[in-house]
């Protein structure tokens, strides 16, 4: 058999087990690859919000980081909540030399509307780690908060991304589940300014606690086994899309995904 791809998480821990390291461990575990974590932040969550949240010292994250890449290594890397400027700094000195790709998931706010980054932190993360990046993945919000206007139609989003892409020399996809339109539209821009439309019908459902890190998870892994960005993302959204349908309707609020569900249904 040949080895899985090693895919480290760095990002906050859910514990309600829906969004965070819960939601990349089982991702990454469904799609064939082996799970290392490096956390940033315990938080107290569930369906109906965050109750509080703690981050971990900068150094024992970066720590956690070098012990995987020292002795495991890694096929693909895939960061969320960073909390602060502090662990930003600690994260991009310990990823300075790595050559993997990096899916960079710059988780700002959650589904909640609960804010899970410092003030300060967004300016640390646009310079020490989207230059390491191979995509990043924002939602509307946060696209809108980089580009420091609002996007509200398909035209606008596409030049917000782009000027991602073209600053930072990475791949931008720009997710569309924030817009109250029948159809999610989804926008892989390429550094050149190439775009890729993906789009779906809205799932009717409260249950999508946990998308994002799914989808960056996925398609970390999905890089991981070899594929390219676009096709890792056209896969990884149509499991994402699966471990929607299957949700197991958990929580009184905005429930987690299905992902176990998704390989037998």
């Amino acid at each position: 058999m040949s080895k899985p791809p090693r895919i480290l998480a760095i990002a906050g821990s859910d514990s309600s087990g829906g969004a965070g390291i819960q939601a990349d461990i089982k991702t990454i575990a469904m799609l064939g690859g082996y799970a290392m974590t490096a956390i940033t932040a315990v938080t107290a969550q569930n369906s109906q919000g965050v109750q509080a949240i703690a981050p971990l010292a900068p150094d024992l994250v970066r720590a956690q980081i070098v012990s995987c890449l020292d002795d495991i290594g890694a096929d693909a890397i895939k960061i969320g909540m960073l909390h602060d400027a502090g662990i930003i700094g600690e994260v991009a000195t310990a990823l300075d030399d790595v050559q993997a790709p990096i899916v960079l998931d710059p988780v700002m706010i959650a589904t909640s509307g609960a804010t899970l980054i410092a003030d300060d932190a967004i300016a640390a993360m646009k310079a020490e780690l989207f230059p390491h990046a191979a995509l990043l993945t924002p939602n509307l919000p946060e696209l809108e908060h980089l580009a420091g206007r609002t996007l509200r139609d398909t035209g606008l989003v596409r030049e917000g991304a782009a000027e991602l892409a073209t600053a930072y020399g990475c791949h931008v996809l720009a997710k569309g589940g924030h817009t109250e339109d029948d159809r999610i539209i989804d926008l892989l821009v390429a550094p050149d300014g190439t775009a890729t439309q993906f789009d779906h019908a809205r799932i009717d459902t409260p249950h999508t606690h946990g998308t994002g890190c799914t989808l960056s998870s996925a398609i970390a892994t999905l890089l991981g086994h070899g594929q390219e960005v676009e096709h890792a993302v056209r896969l990884a959204r149509n499991f994402v899309l699966r471990a929607i349908e299957n949700a197991p309707g958990f929580g009184e609020g905005n429930g987690p995904l299905g992902h176990q569900a998704v390989r037998s249904s």
